[in-house]
This record gives C-alpha cells, sequence and structure tokens, in this order.
C-alpha cells in the first residue's frame, strides 16, 4: 500500500514538474511581443482553450477526493494562461482583442458557469464528480485531437517548421506520467484522455524524424489556384475576342477593286496573340 501511494505521488510530481515546463514553453514568444509591441498575427485561441481546461479541471478536483496534486498543476496553468491573455490583450489590434474578449466570454464565462450551475443544481456530490470527469475527458480528447491539424500539415509540406521536436517530446512526457498517475489513482478521467495524448505525441516525434531533413515543399491554396485559373480563363476570352475583332479588319480591296490583299501589320499581331494564349494555357 505504501509503495502503491509512493508511486502515485512520484508520477503526480513529475506530471507537475513537465506540465509547468510546458506551460512555460510559450514565453519566449511574449517576449517577442512585448519587445516589438506587436502581438505579430498570434492568436489567442490556445490560451482561451488552455485556461478554460485549467478552470474544468480545477473544479473537477475541488470535488474529487484527495486531487492536491491536480489543484496545484491547473492553479499554475490558471495564472500563467491569465497572465498571456492579459499581455495578448495588451498589444493585439483592435480586431484580435474583439475576438480573445468573444472567446473569453463564450468560454470562460457562459460555457464554465453553465457547467457550473448544471451540476451545482441538479447533481449530488459522487454524481457530480462522475459527470465534471465525463466533461473534463471529452474535452481533454478534442483538445489532444487538436494536433492533428499540424501533422497534416507536416505531411503536406514536408516540413517540422511549425512543430519543434522539444514541445512534442515534453507533450509525449507529460502525457505518460499522467497517464500513470491516473491508472495508479483508478481515475479513468485522468488516465484515458492521456492515452491519446501519448499515441499523438509519439506519433509527432515520429514525423520530425522523418522530415527534419526534408525541403520544405509549397503547397499552392486551392483559392490561389481557382484564381488563377479564372484569370486564364478571361485572358482567353480576350484574346479571342481580339482575334475575331482583327479577322473582321483583315481583308482588304485591292487598287482595282477586284481583289482581296492581306494586311501584314494585322497578321503579324494575331499571330503574337495566339503566341500569348499558348504559353498562358501551358502556365
Amino acid at each position: 500500500m505504501a509503495l502503491h501511494l509512493t508511486w502515485v505521488l512520484g508520477f503526480g510530481l513529475l506530471g507537475n514538474a513537465i506540465s509547468c515546463l510546458v506551460c512555460l514553453a510559450p514565453l519566449p514568444t511574449f517576449y517577442q511581443i512585448c519587445k516589438k509591441k506587436t502581438s505579430q498575427g498570434f492568436q489567442s485561441i490556445p490560451y482561451v482553450i488552455a485556461l478554460f481546461s485549467a478552470m474544468l479541471w480545477l473544479y473537477y478536483a475541488l470535488f474529487k477526493e484527495d486531487a492536491i496534486l491536480l489543484i496545484t498543476i491547473n492553479s499554475f496553468t490558471f495564472f500563467m494562461e491569465i497572465g498571456y491573455i492579459v499581455m495578448y490583450l495588451f498589444y493585439a489590434t483592435k480586431k484580435d482583442r474583439i475576438l480573445t474578449f468573444k472567446l473569453l466570454l463564450l468560454f470562460n464565462v457562459f460555457g464554465f458557469g453553465l457547467i457550473c450551475v448544471l451540476t451545482r443544481f441538479l447533481t449530488q456530490r459522487q454524481k457530480r464528480v462522475q459527470v465534471l470527469g465525463w466533461i473534463c475527458m471529452t474535452f481533454s480528447l478534442c483538445v489532444f485531437v487538436a494536433p492533428l491539424f499540424i501533422v497534416r500539415k507536416v505531411i503536406r509540406t514536408k516540413s517540422v517548421e511549425f512543430m519543434p521536436f522539444s514541445l512534442s517530446f515534453f507533450l509525449t512526457l507529460s502525457a505518460v506520467m499522467w497517464f500513470f498517475y491516473g491508472f495508479l489513482k483508478k481515475d479513468q478521467f485522468v488516465a484515458i484522455p492521456n492515452i491519446l495524448g501519448l499515441l499523438f505525441g509519439i506519433l509527432q516525434m515520429v514525423l520530425y524524424m522523418i522530415y527534419r531533413n526534408s525541403k520544405k515543399v509549397v503547397v499552392a491554396e486551392p483559392k490561389l489556384q481557382l484564381e488563377l485559373s479564372e484569370h486564364v480563363l478571361d485572358l482567353e476570352k480576350l484574346g479571342a475576342t481580339i482575334c475575331s475583332e482583327i479577322a473582321i479588319v483583315i481583308p482588304r480591296l485591292n487598287d482595282g477593286g477586284d481583289g482581296i490583299i492581306e494586311d501584314q501589320n494585322a497578321k503579324e499581331q494575331a499571330k503574337e496573340i495566339v503566341k500569348a494564349m499558348d504559353i498562358t494555357k501551358k502556365l
């Protein structure tokens, strides 16, 4: 029994330490934001979502027995994410500030408030823990699925520019620690999401090893391709129209009025337009 509790404490402390390092990862980004006094096009949604996740797990841990290690890490995350969001709002553009406030109202005010009210008044203590656990687990699974968009981008571009190995490594390590913590404490709501986190973490590291030395492939966006084809189509229509107009003025009567001669200038212009259309089609 004592050995079991020691393992639980060990994995919990390691999970806290590694998760703290992951939470501190955005500091260099915000240092650059403060230095340049601009948000540089960064989005606030990852920090709003992280804050919402910390709030949910804190609420769950308050009703869960012997969950002090969940309270410590999520309290740290809560205050760090608030600091990140405040810094972001200070240097963001007006448009980005409005979007951030909308996200905060949606997730952290109305969303979290609704969960608190429903679980507080519609469930009893043990049932409340179960309901909150399912909510936290579902949300965590959704968060762990989010890196699939980065994985897709890495495969398409053959570049790991947006998927640093160190972050993938520490996220994977964190998932391992919290999985064993939840497994040993028989807390399925902590253990199950981290299985998915572990699998996606391993996938990201494997992709990093495959594409780390690959040359980046620039993938044209569908919208850009569509616009290009539209321009080619318009140029073809324009060329056909000009050619038809030139063809009308090419015939010209000779001085005797009984024959037709070719206008060489118009003929040369028509050839040049046809050449331009051929080049456009090849592009």
